[in-house]
């Protein structure tokens, strides 16, 4: 399944859920209910994903913890305000850096129309210098023909909590 596949599921159940719900409710109501109906999909699903982060010598366990994070391919942020800062996209692209995925999605419930509210974060690729986020206890490795993670085996690259149901 390819990004523009995994990302517009993602968008098709947001917009289901806020149909369904509407605005309003704490961030981890809606988060709870996206993954759970994603991982319905066959969606690998990781809630509230812990990343380390090392700088120069420094270490930390959790630099952020991303709130969704499907098919070990895009993250998600949701948020559940009247309107989006644009401080939240720029977020969203120090997470996407730090773990080395490519494309993340900020999804605002708290808003009447859904897609009003919905930013596309691409990480184009860079020189990262010295700063690196891995998830707890997992290297991520760069596949050099597609600029993207390369991971070994499934859901190796990121470990932690898992959706629950």
């Amino acid at each position: 399944m390819d990004t523009n596949e995994i990302t517009g599921a993602i968008l098709s159940e947001s917009i289901s859920l806020h149909r369904d719900l509407g605005p309003g409710l704490l961030e981890s109501v809606y988060e709870a209910l996206l993954a759970r109906r994603l991982q319905k999909r066959c969606f690998t699903v990781r809630r509230q994903q812990p990343i380390q982060l090392r700088y120069e010598d420094v270490e930390f366990d959790e630099a952020f913890r991303a709130d969704l994070i499907v098919q070990d391919i895009v993250i998600v942020e949701i948020k559940s305000v009247e309107r989006l800062n644009a401080v939240f996209a720029r977020t969203l692209l120090t997470y996407l850096r730090l773990t080395n995925l490519p494309i993340g999605l900020l999804i605002n419930f708290g808003g009447v129309k859904l897609m009003d509210g919905v930013k596309r974060v691409i990480n184009t690729p860079r020189e990262s210098g010295s700063i690196s986020g891995i998830p707890h206890g997992v290297a991520a490795h760069l596949d050099p023909c597609r600029g993207i993670p390369n991971h070994t085996g499934t859901n190796a690259f990121l470990r932690g909590t898992a959706a629950s149901a």
